[in-house]
């Protein structure tokens, strides 16, 4: 048997002290009861009197007090202590700001979504830094930390109203996260991830370059696309925003987000590049969950 904290076993060392109070308190009692009268008579006269009861309530006391520091003490039987190396993981989130992230084909819409799932997300994590990346045509950062409450605030904070300057550079988004990576790197033991979660394609450059150079550095990337191949209209604005309309061309059509075969190839492309895995949101969630596993 072993005990997982041995020091409470001093705590026992109250025993003899409460035991010698009682059987002084007792004496006292005795001593009082003679002075009122005949023993027998006033032991009929009192409550409570009986030495009998007396004795079973100290006997409890102490057994109970013996029980109570045993307990502390944590006593425990056929196991034993082993040390779990642990090798640590460094993730960066990259998550799409753009305006389509607005796009309701998933509840709320796709930006809120993906701000809950990473929520859950993070709860699964332990001791792990994580980084965040916003991005649409410019990048908003959030350094490497194990302060999961200051990235939520961070996230709940932030909307692709908020975005300097508007599109879809995932490319640039890589590169910021690498960079991220690097500036907050924990060791060489710990594993180095990107998690890329986006809606359309970057037409700025090619990202499977970025991926490829990220790869020979020993990150991995996973892909989240997010969206339907036929198209969803765009918001103009956050919900609940009075007057709230759909974005539109200078004809006057709507415009729809789609995740195309080709968007799709390319995140896919990514992913393999670095020994990571593409996952598809489907209606109603926007695919950590399939990450994770």
């Amino acid at each position: 048997m072993t005990l997982r904290d041995p020091e409470a076993l001093f705590f026992l060392l109250l025993v003899p002290l409460f035991v010698g109070l009682a059987i002084f308190a007792a004496h006292r009692r005795d001593a009082a009861t003679l002075r009122m009268g005949e023993s027998p008579l006033v032991g009929r006269l009192v409550v409570g009197r009986s030495p009998a009861l007396r004795a079973t309530r100290a006997t409890l006391f102490v057994l109970g007090l013996t029980c109570l520091v045993l307990a502390l003490a944590g006593p425990r039987m056929g196991s034993r202590q082993e040390t779990v190396k642990k090798r640590g993981l460094d993730l960066v989130i990259a998550l799409d700001f753009s305006k389509s992230m607005w796009a309701e084909d998933v509840a709320p819409n796709r930006i809120e979504r993906a701000k809950a799932e990473i929520s859950a997300f993070l709860g699964s994590l332990a001791g792990d830094r994580v980084g965040v990346v916003a991005f649409a045509g410019e990048t908003v950062e959030f350094p490497m930390t194990t302060d999961y409450a200051a990235i939520e605030l961070f996230l709940r904070d932030l909307g692709p109203e908020d975005m300097p300057v508007g599109g879809t550079g995932i490319a640039r988004a890589l590169l910021a996260s690498q960079r991220l990576l690097e500036r907050g790197a924990k060791g060489e033991r710990a594993a180095k991830v990107i998690l890329l979660v986006t809606d359309g394609e970057d037409h700025e450059s090619d990202p499977r370059v970025v991926a490829s150079e990220i790869a020979e550095k020993g990150t991995r990337i996973f892909t989240v696309g997010v969206g339907n191949a036929k198209g969803e209209p765009i918001p103009d604005r956050p919900r609940g925003i009075e007057g709230r309309s759909y974005l539109r061309d200078r004809r006057g059509n709507v415009i729809l987000t789609a995740l195309t075969p080709e968007a799709e190839a390319t995140l896919r492309d990514v992913a393999q590049k670095t020994g990571g895995v593409y996952v598809r949101a489907s209606k109603g969630t926007v695919g950590f969950r399939e990450i994770q596993r």
